[in-house]
């Protein structure tokens, strides 16, 4: 393999170390028992003023400017999909994720045992603490020796948009347009920093699993984890949404574009017809104020459809039937 490269801060890219993707995916059909609208909430749609204009924003993310947006009614998973959840995905179709076809998923440094940190061969150039750990996946997401026994009601990481995408086929859901996913993340809030205003700790109480501390050397834990939370932790925003700022990122359904006027219009946008990399909203538990708070609601970046990593999830969708 040829030495990775990032693709910014927050993230990194299979596809900049593989040659190719994978071009055999399975063909996977929707479970046959009865669908539930359990753990999901109806999102009315509507009309919101999507974006920002604020300074500490990226503006190469095209995270503006504000415009007004329409979305329509849509059903939302509250918290992102688990562990179990995956699991039992698994146990009825047998797929296999991207992570476990390529051999190998990027990890965050200090979750690597010492075992597996003396087989580690390659290390993102630039950003040192990403580590390409052969035999990581959904199911062992710092490698072999780990084990997701005691994170059930974790969010499942190390899964590709591809994966992603296979699991809302075979739960009859869909991934969120980002424009939906914003507008539900907002929780009926009108342009604040975050799903429950403007203040990152109001009275001092944290809201969000985000990195505290001196980034990539020490996480004081203040919040209460080094990694992933329980997916549903922390207060819930105005529509009843668990994390949807920190903790993992998650897939949307769009390709990513810096240019809003590639996104689909005003009127239930979704996003570019063709791309290289789709949509991630959210932040996870690596982003720190001092280099990356892409866990503000307006933040927005992207990843190639075939990459994973140890803090990125998915939550699903449904359209009203």
């Amino acid at each position: 393999m040829n030495e990775p490269k990032q693709l910014h801060c927050c993230t990194v890219s299979r596809s900049t170390i593989v040659e190719e993707v994978l071009t055999t995916q399975a063909n996977v059909k929707a479970s046959d028992k009865p669908f539930s609208y359990e753990d999901m909430v109806y999102i009315p749609g509507g009309n919101f003023m999507m974006g920002t204009n604020q300074k500490e924003g990226f503006p190469a993310d095209g995270e503006g400017p504000i415009r007004k947006i329409k979305v329509d009614p849509f059903y939302i998973d509250t918290h992102t999909v688990t562990n179990a959840q995956f699991k039992a995905f698994i146990d009825a179709t047998g797929y296999k994720t991207e992570a476990e076809q390529y051999g190998w998923s990027f990890v965050f440094y200090q979750f690597v045992s010492q075992k597996m940190a003396d087989k580690v061969k390659q290390k993102v150039q630039g950003n040192e603490w990403w580590w390409v750990v052969e035999g990581a996946d959904w199911n062992h997401p710092e490698g072999p020796d780990s084990t997701i026994e005691a994170r059930m009601d974790n969010p499942v990481v190390h899964v590709s948009w591809n994966d992603a995408k296979a699991y809302c086929d075979w739960a009859g859901k869909r991934l969120p347009t980002e424009a939906e996913w914003e507008f539900a993340a907002r929780g009926g809030l009108e342009q604040k920093t975050y799903p429950w205003g403007d203040e990152l700790t109001p009275d001092g109480v944290h809201q969000c699993n985000i990195w505290q501390g001196n980034f990539p050397e020490t996480n004081t834990e203040d919040d209460g984890y080094i990694g992933t939370a329980p997916a549903k932790t922390f207060p819930v925003n105005g529509f009843g949404l668990y994390n949807v700022s920190g903790n993992v990122w998650e897939w949307c359904s769009d390709w990513f574009s810096k240019n809003i006027h590639r996104r689909g219009g005003r009127n239930n946008p979704k996003g570019p017809e063709t791309g290289d990399a789709r949509v991630i909203r959210g932040g996870s538990y690596l982003c720190h104020y001092s280099y990356c708070n892409r866990y503000r609601v307006a933040a927005r970046t992207s990843n190639t459809p075939d990459s994973s990593t140890g803090n990125i999830g998915f939550r699903c969708v449904r359209d009203p039937q």
